[in-house]
């Protein structure tokens, strides 16, 4: 007599048994660790706001919100205004963004839509990834010694030909805009890379088939098919690398310039409020401390905004190509 295929079909092995006591158990445990992490890491922001509010508030009480649009950072007459570095924090940023997302994309479609093989895929993915490790003092030196002397002659050459144009008003004299935000587009390229990359093999491979089914060519179907389907992934990429690039310090603090100043120029100096706290910290005063923590909550909350409008398009993007509620 032939074997019953069903038989295995209800033994206590399979997985259609209800959990074990064990089984409910470890989920329980496993959930509660869950939250307890996640009220761990609240507890760590809530922990840093107060102990930057703390010691910021005199300076709060002192300057409100005149810190914010005023462009003087004098120690000694004890004037303190960070909107040169907000300028230059977004600006910076902003630029960096742009290259770096749109290479960054560009990356992830050619890794993920058939362009080469898939283990050669897997080398490319690697190297890319392996530039989040090179510490960003290096990114620094590698910018002041290589990439400002290869910039100057056609920095120079844009000034020159077209100086009436706000972004080549000045000439690259060494550290500015231009350089900085090269190097951070370099140093977001891994996270936006990395994180599309994801999103796109997220994607069932018969989306593409039905794409191809249509109709379309194979441009057609990555252009209006994959990159809207992927569309959510690829914000929160560019979100993460876009706090990235607010945050960044110590490559900033060498290639900017550190200028309080204020201008369009791709090649003038500038500076940022990260860097702005690094180069500042090791020499303040009592008073300064108190402004240059002020400064740091300006800068917590430009990354929250950043992050909370970056999380509301990505969740209108959800709903608009990928139908979830």
């Amino acid at each position: 007599m032939a074997k019953n295929p069903f038989q295995q079909a209800g033994s206590s092995s399979t997985i259609t048994r209800p959990p074990s006591g064990g089984e409910l158990t470890a989920d329980s445990l496993f959930r509660g660790m869950a939250y307890a992490a996640a009220a761990v890491i609240v507890l760590l922001v809530l922990a840093i706001l107060w102990e930057l509010g703390r010691e910021a508030a005199p300076a709060v009480a002192k300057y409100g919100l005149g810190f914010w649009y005023g462009t003087t950072w004098d120690v000694n007459k004890e004037q303190f205004g960070v909107l040169p570095e907000i300028w230059g924090t977004l600006y910076s940023s902003l630029l960096a963004l742009f290259l770096g997302g749109v290479f960054g994309i560009a990356i992830a479609i050619f890794l993920t839509q058939d362009f080469i093989h898939h283990r050669l895929a897997l080398v490319f993915r690697t190297i890319i990834e392996l530039l989040a490790a090179i510490p960003s003092v290096v990114y620094g030196l590698w910018g002041i010694y290589v990439l400002i002397p290869l910039l100057r002659p056609a920095a120079d050459w844009l000034h020159d030909q077209l100086g009436w144009f706000p972004l080549f008003g000045t000439s690259l004299s060494g550290p500015g805009m231009a350089p900085a935000a090269l190097v951070l587009a370099i140093m977001i390229l891994p996270t936006v890379a990395a994180i599309s990359v994801d999103a796109f093999r997220r994607i069932p491979y018969k989306v593409k088939e039905a794409a191809y089914g249509m109709g379309t060519t194979k441009w057609e179907a990555i252009l209006k098919v994959m990159l809207p389907t992927a569309s959510s992934g690829i914000l929160a990429a560019l979100v993460l690398g876009f706090g990235r690039a607010l945050g960044e310090t110590m490559a900033l603090a060498m290639l900017i310039g550190n200028a309080n100043q204020i201008s369009w120029s791709l090649f003038a100096p500038a500076n940022t409020l990260a860097s702005l706290l690094a180069s500042s910290f090791p020499e303040a005063g009592t008073v300064e401390v108190q402004a240059l923590m002020y400064a740091a909550l300006v800068l917590l909350l430009i990354t929250f905004i950043v992050n909370v409008v970056g999380l509301g398009v990505q969740q209108y993007t959800v709903r608009k190509f990928e139908g979830k509620k």
